[in-house]
């Protein structure tokens, strides 16, 4: 039996391409609008408020400095399990993760209209902690999402899901960004943070419109420290349990380390190769997101052509690749056509890592310990760049300049690929699944599992 008789079409999917399809299914579509809440707390401390400090006159070391409020993320596997385990009073009727996706929504807003309030000039300190707020808050959303996601899709559905997903970050992570840019050159910083609230809106709708998974397995409500224990040791001991697990491990510590250093820095570059906001909108947002569209599907393509290991590999070279266009914009100078080549092909490739990676690390999950073991392994992808970035990258760059930084970043991003290859011929990307990523696992209404 094929795969469009096991799920048929409704006729007007039926008259688009087969490539196009799985796209628009109801659990990709979802992961979408999930994908741009997820994305814009990223925005708001990351790219938007480092163009904010350097245009307040605050130096680079500083600047970059601030990215350690992308730690809190790495954090969140210390508290995913009460995400997992711990019913909200008043709102158990709209189900375990439903409930979380609107009291972590509300709470993003208020810590985003924080940070809208202060003034980085007048009072960096305030503005620190504003930072870490947002940071605390777009974790525990980013938990919930995440879960929500993963939880929502079929294993079918994993790689389109995760397009769809990165997709909707980019959308939410890049709009906010523009958005904020645009409003800020009109009516200031404040006004430019406050409006951007509204990228939380999203999530919380799509899960009052589709309600609680049906793959979602509720674990114990905990009570004791020894259940708080077991909360947080049981998802890492199932995940260690597996065959090859510390190497895969590994790679999602290293996979990443290049990208996240140079991701970070993209705006300190634009802004001393003197390229306005509404340029800076114009290329990352419009060309980026047109680029990072195609990505997305030439992504799928491959998932589907060539399967999962083939394409992750694929990814991880093109996005290696990537950083080394800006090492070459920062030669260049300020070029139109040398920001243009540099964003669309970073976009293209992140577009083609965000359905295959993200597809990967998906299916490593265990439904039992979803928020819990995706918080994991989504802190660890990027911790280390996320370090590295905010104790020296901007020293570095003053130290040894754009180009030589951005080619180290490119170097930087071998190992992982080499790992990756040699997982493959060790047959340990299968053995590292998940009943997340196997069909018919964990397919039960959670008020009929208990863990």
């Amino acid at each position: 039996m094929t795969e469009a008789q096991i799920h048929p079409a409704p006729d007007w999917r039926r008259h688009l391409p087969e490539s196009v399809r799985p796209y628009t299914e109801a659990g990709p579509l979802a992961a979408l609008f999930l994908g741009i809440s997820s994305g814009f707390p990223f925005a708001m401390i990351g790219a938007t408020l480092t163009t904010r400090l350097k245009q307040d006159g605050i130096t680079k070391a500083t600047v970059t400095a601030f990215t350690l409020a992308f730690l809190v993320y790495n954090l969140k596997f210390f508290w995913a399990w009460i995400v997992d385990g711990v019913e909200l009073p008043g709102l158990r009727r709209l189900g375990q993760r439903v409930s979380w996706m609107l009291v972590a929504g509300v709470l993003v807003i208020l810590a985003v209209l924080n940070l809208a309030m202060v003034d980085p000039s007048a009072n960096l300190g305030a503005t620190i902690v504003a930072a870490i707020l947002v940071g605390i808050a777009g974790a525990t959303f980013d938990i919930v999402i995440d879960a929500y996601r993963i939880e929502q899709l079929q294993p079918r559905q994993l790689g389109p899901g995760s397009g769809m997903s990165q997709y909707g970050w980019r959308i939410g992570s890049a709009g906010a960004g523009a958005l904020a840019l645009i409003v800020a050159a009109r009516s200031g910083w404040s006004a430019g943070y406050a409006v951007c609230a509204i990228f939380a809106l999203p999530a919380m709708i799509t899960a009052l419109v589709l309600g609680e998974p049906e793959r979602h397995h509720r674990v114990s409500t905990r009570k004791g420290l020894g259940e708080v224990a077991d909360a947080i040791w049981k998802p890492l001991a199932e995940f260690f349990q597996r065959k090859g697990a510390f190497l895969v491990l590994l790679f999602i510590l290293l996979h990443k380390i290049g990208d996240t250093l140079a991701n970070l820095t993209f705006r300190l570059l634009f802004d001393d190769l003197g390229f306005t906001n509404d340029e800076i909108a114009f290329y990352d947002v419009g060309l980026g997101f047109i680029a990072l569209l195609v990505g997305i599907f030439v992504g799928g393509i491959l998932y589907a052509k060539l399967g999962l290991k083939k394409s992750v590999l694929i990814s991880l070279i093109l996005m290696c690749v990537s950083n080394f266009g800006f090492a070459l914009l920062a030669q260049a100078g300020h070029s139109n056509i040398g920001m243009a080549g540099a964003i669309g092909f970073e976009n293209f490739a992140s577009g083609i890592g965000g359905v295959t990676v993200v597809a990967y690390f998906s299916a490593l999950c265990d439904l039992r310990f979803t928020a819990t073991q995706y918080a994991l392994i989504s802190a660890a992808a990027s911790v280390v760049g996320r370090f590295a970035t905010g104790t020296s990258a901007g020293a570095l760059i003053d130290r040894i300049g754009y180009f030589d930084f951005y080619v180290l970043t490119t170097i930087i991003a071998v190992p992982g690929i080499v790992l990756f290859w040699f997982m493959m011929r060790a047959g340990l990307i299968d053995a590292s699944v998940g009943s997340a990523g196997v069909e018919g696992e964990g397919d039960v209404r959670a008020e009929d599992a208990e863990a």
